[in-house]
């Protein structure tokens, strides 16, 4: 019986810790399995952050680009003479050369029955001249509310594109036509084929426009109702595609945008993390599709490290059983017993000192690829810096050397913030931001940014400007017009033997007064009313758009302040007027 019992009491605690072992792998595997999908679906939203700031900044660029366009006078004229042909050939070269300063696929203009008069592409095969394009919702949106954004395969072309549209008035305010621009994204869309991941865009019917795999275009996520096909056809959205149904089931939801899904898609049926983030400016929705590689070995090696625990748990618990009975053997084998249970101990302390350093290597191994991955092409840019300053040194240029090295120290700071602010380079400013700001402040930041070139140059500057200059508006907006107005300072005084740049800032009533002058000769007086329209700029072909003071101008406008420029006896003046703020109470 005693040995009965004896054989029962270790087949009990043999169990218990197979049990318990069970236990805490399976529940080590279920942390692992939660904090790797929460860590994939982290990584995934940074990346998403990058390719919607990337689509923003496409888009941005040629928001304005119609309203401004609508503004120019040969428009007007050939509105109101659409009969004209000398207007309209004039107005066909004008756009011609506009599309291709702005960088756009296609400028066109619309009568308000939908007729296009003029367009940038009239020599093509693939010309709009003489098409009627009343029935896209970009036409209608910008007949009904002055502006419209449409995505569509071309009717003419055949080819996809993003249509940017604003309506065009006359004097009396009643609407006599539509501008529009045609961005054809196909080499942002040829830029991503290279990335890791499916990267998807869907429009408001969730029906891929963008993506990186070519036979993932054009399928759609829900369901398509009979009245949407019928819609879709009648204002020829997708023109002759044909839309074939993309069909997933969601296996587990991570966060609010992410989640596990089975895809049927080209490829086969796959499991993957599925990301998504909201455009809501262009109503559209960016998707982001990986496999979980990562996922079953940081499971594996939280379940090795789950049981490792437990066994030196199981161990030490058997340890303190023998402990104790030990005390019950005679004082003869005392000396015997201890040295045993040391040396066990010993063994213990050792497989478990072995399972923490390989936990701490699996750890550095993926930050350590991790970070790899998002400082290679700094790494790779320092290399080739690295070679040309030896290159400046051996022929002896050592002020090319010395900025060169400024470039590289650039390069290093922006390794570190990788390593830590990633997503601060996505910023951006929000719509009606209004802030108090010392204007102090503001003009030293857009000073050193321009201090390279302001150094290089050779360019005195000569500043005045109270430290209690306060004003109301949006920082980053504003840091951005002073930019624009000093980088068109140094550039008019190109060629000068003594460059001089005079800064002055006094206060008029309830705004400050900002003025930037420079000794570039000034600009012709027949020119002065011309500077703030767009397109137009005195520099050489190709160093500018002529977009810059007009943005700044609007930018201007926006933040309640005024932007002129006059000349005075050594050259230009933009002269800044900006709203008062309340002067902090410490002042």
């Amino acid at each position: 019986m005693p040995a009965l019992s004896s054989r029962l009491r270790v087949a009990l605690i043999v169990l218990l810790i197979i049990v318990g072992l069970l236990l805490s792998m399976y529940g080590a595997g279920r942390i692992a399995e939660q904090r790797a999908w929460a860590e994939r679906s982290q990584e995934a939203a940074g990346q998403l952050d990058l390719y919607a700031q990337a689509i923003h900044t496409q888009v941005q660029r040629f928001r304005s680009v119609p309203a401004l366009l609508a503004l120019d006078s040969d428009i007007q004229a050939l509105l109101n003479n659409p009969s004209d042909p000398a207007l309209q050939e004039q107005l066909n070269h004008r756009l011609e050369e506009q599309n291709q300063a702005a960088g756009s696929s296609v400028l066109y203009l619309l009568d308000r029955h939908g007729e296009t008069l003029a367009a940038s592409n009239w020599r093509d095969w693939t010309s709009f001249v003489g098409n009627n394009y009343a029935f896209r919702p970009y036409f209608l949106d910008a007949l009904a509310n002055d502006s419209g954004r449409y995505f569509a395969v071309g009717v003419t072309t055949g080819i996809p594109g993003y249509f940017l549209s604003s309506s065009v008035k006359n004097s009396a305010g009643e609407v006599i036509g539509v501008l529009v621009v045609k961005l054809e994204l196909e080499e942002m869309q040829r830029e991503w084929v290279g990335q890791s991941g499916i990267l998807l865009i869907t429009d408001s019917l969730d029906i891929v426009i963008l993506t990186n795999r070519p036979a993932w275009r054009f399928r759609y996520l829900r369901p398509l109702s009979d009245a949407v096909r019928d819609r879709l056809v009648a204002v020829r959205r997708y023109a002759e595609q044909n839309l074939q149904p993309l069909v997933s089931q969601r296996l587990q939801r991570i966060t609010e945008n992410s989640e596990r899904r089975l895809v049927d898609g080209p490829d086969g049926s796959r499991d993957y993390l599925w990301q998504r983030l909201a455009l809501p400016e262009e109503d559209w929705t960016l998707h982001l599709l990986q496999e979980p590689q990562l996922v079953a070995a940081n499971v594996r090696s939280y379940r090795l490290a789950a049981a490792g625990v437990w066994m030196t748990l199981a161990f030490l618990l058997l340890y303190l059983a023998q402990r104790r009975k030990t005390r019950r053997v005679e004082q003869r084998s005392r000396n015997e017993l201890e040295r045993l249970v040391e040396e066990r101990t010993r063994e213990l302390n050792t497989a478990q000192d072995e399972l923490v350093h390989a936990a701490r290597m699996a750890a550095l191994g993926q930050m350590s690829a991790a970070l790899a991955h998002e400082i290679n092409q700094p790494l790779t840019a320092l290399r080739m810096q690295l070679a040309s300053q030896r290159l400046l040194l051996d022929n002896g240029r050592i002020e090319a050397v010395r900025e060169g090295l400024g470039q590289v120290e650039g390069l290093l700071e922006r390794m570190a913030a990788l390593t830590s602010h990633l997503k601060t380079f996505a910023r951006k400013s929000p719509a009606g931001l209004r802030q108090r700001l010392n204007l102090a402040d503001v003009l030293e930041q857009a000073l050193q940014l321009l201090g390279p070139r302001i150094r290089s140059d050779g360019v005195d500057v000569a500043l005045q400007i109270p430290a209690n200059a306060w004003v109301s508006g949006d920082g980053i907006r504003l840091e951005q017009v002073l930019i624009n107005l000093l980088t068109n300072a140094l550039d008019a005084m190109q060629g000068r033997q003594a460059r001089q740049l005079r800064i002055d800032c006094h206060r008029d009533r309830q705004s400050w007064t900002l003025s930037v002058a420079d000794n570039g000769g000034g600009i012709a007086s027949e020119h002065l009313d011309q500077v703030f329209e767009p397109f137009f700029t005195t520099k050489p072909v190709g160093q500018g758009l002529g977009l810059g003071l007009a943005v700044s101008y609007g930018i201007v406008r926006d933040l309640g302040g005024d932007l002129e420029v006059c000349n005075d006896a050594l050259g230009a003046v933009f002269v800044l007027h900006l709203p008062a703020a309340e002067q902090p109470v410490d002042e």
